[in-house]
């Protein structure tokens, strides 16, 4: 979409999250679910302003019909589907007059959805997933744009979980923090919002517009293999992400990247993961951090690992430094200077230990062995270099991403930000600890004349690995 679009969109959003405290990010994710064309679940204590989301969410798209109910255990199906038609039955057809139900509706707002039986709940899995509904003896066409689910909590149970999965975004929604208090106090009820007007809000024209350019969003191969990634550890977590949803929160990238004028998915797009992946408040958490420290960071040129390369390197120098230098004759026998072996008598003689056959001088190393240390030192922050390089690079991306992203707010943003900057740090730590063991390889004792030893290199696993 042009800048035009995305300067649209930015208004659309600031007058969405008028009036309501700490809900920027929900009211974010909302919209962008909705024009992803998928359902967001709420979950969080009454009076959250859960409703309100709806509300306001539905004004967003010209012409679009509203729709909103409140379920308990003993609702029934007449409620959200409509009552059932008498003239059809008359006629022995089963069917209901669903004008002004959800099955007319373009934005639903379904408040306690799980205390649906599951009659009803059977129902709505085709309706939010198909955008049909069995009307009789036919499939009805609806024109659900986006229903928003609420519930204090989910239940555990088979039905449960395949409409839980329904809801590509899923939000946890808590009381106004103490910090926000006193706003909420000040803002009141009745925070005086009024509807978008006429010209902001979208028709179906502009959500094909962005459907298309989604469609030719590209996803780089290097987000793969991040996702892949992330997959194998939501395995390893005992995470349960479907391939449905794989495939859906995909597409809800493109639509973040298409709705700023991007024409690829961006690493930091990642960033939304935590709520279309994680079931529960917890473990959207642990998804956050696992992003924060992951992204930006190759796991191969990790701070870890480039830390135990270079204490192999310095391992390496403190041996060579306190190495012996044993010195035999032509028969074999260990040689003592005449200073030594007096030392050693005379130390004998005040009561010491009989002479021991040791020898202390330290070893002295030619230059050829030398130098193989120093190169092999200078291919190490050859590396380091390009790595902090590629850091810095990494960090100036998320700047202009912050800069312009719609959907994301500081929170992760901020994180992944100071993971870049303390990766850095400590990668400009490491390289100075490497230039530090070079020197130190430089004024190693050396040989008058060199001997043409090369030694062997210093080998560690992680060395390997870089």
């Amino acid at each position: 979409m042009e800048s035009k679009h995305r300067a649209r969109l930015k208004a659309i959003i600031d007058a969405l999250e008028s009036g309501l405290v700490e809900r920027r990010q929900s009211v974010r994710l909302c919209l962008l679910c909705a024009l992803a064309g998928e359902h967001t679940l709420l979950i969080g204590p009454p009076g959250t302003a859960k409703s309100e989301l709806a509300r306001r969410l539905h004004t967003v798209f010209r012409d679009a019909r509203y729709f909103e109910r409140l379920l308990t255990r003993f609702s029934v199906p007449e409620e959200l589907f409509g009552p059932l038609s008498i003239q059809a039955l008359e006629q022995d057809r089963y069917e209901r007059h669903t004008d002004g139900f959800l099955p007319d509706a373009s934005i639903a707002f379904i408040d306690e959805v799980f205390k649906a039986n599951s009659a009803i709940l059977n129902a709505l899995l085709t309706l939010l997933n198909e955008r049909e509904f069995d009307n009789g003896a036919g499939r009805q066409r609806c024109p659900l744009i986006s229903a928003i689910g609420a519930t204090n909590e989910v239940p555990e149970d088979e039905v449960a979980d395949a409409f839980f999965d329904r809801f590509l975004v899923r939000l946890p929604v808590a009381a106004v923090s103490a910090a926000g208090f006193g706003a909420l106090l000040e803002v009141g009820l009745d925070c005086g919002w009024t509807p978008l007007p006429a010209g902001l809000a979208l028709d179906k024209n502009d959500r094909t517009v962005l459907a298309d350019a989604a469609t030719a969003v590209e996803v780089p191969a290097a987000l793969v293999a991040v996702l892949a990634e992330l997959r194998q550890h939501f395995a390893a977590e005992r995470i349960h992400v479907s391939d449905r949803r794989w495939v859906k929160i995909v597409w809800l990238l493109r639509v973040a990247a298409a709705s700023e004028g991007r024409s690829a998915v961006a690493l930091w797009d990642l960033l939304l993961l935590p709520w279309v992946t994680g079931p529960d408040a917890a473990r959207q958490a642990a998804v956050a951090d696992w992003l924060s420290a992951r992204l930006g960071v190759r796991e191969t040129y990790s701070p870890e690992r480039l830390t135990r390369v270079v204490e192999a390197f310095e391992a390496q120098l403190d041996a060579e430094l306190n190495a012996n230098d044993l010195d035999y004759d032509e028969f074999g026998r260990l040689r003592f200077s005449a200073a030594e072996l007096a030392e050693q008598v005379g130390d004998a003689k005040q009561g010491a230990a009989a002479p021991r056959m040791t020898y202390k001088r330290n070893r002295r190393y030619g230059r050829t062995h030398i130098d193989a240390r120093v190169g092999q030192i200078d291919a190490l922050l050859a590396r380091i270099a390009d790595y902090a390089s590629e850091i810095s690079t990494q960090r100036e991306s998320l700047a202009a991403y912050r800069a312009q992203s719609l959907w994301l707010d500081e929170s992760l943003t901020g994180r992944a930000a100071a993971v870049l900057a303390a990766t850095g740090a400590a990668i400009d730590g490491l390289a100075e600890r490497a230039r530090s063991a070079r020197e130190g390889f430089l004024d190693l004792p050396r040989l008058q004349q060199d001997d043409g030893m090369v030694p062997e290199p210093v080998v560690h696993e992680a060395l390997a690995e870089t």
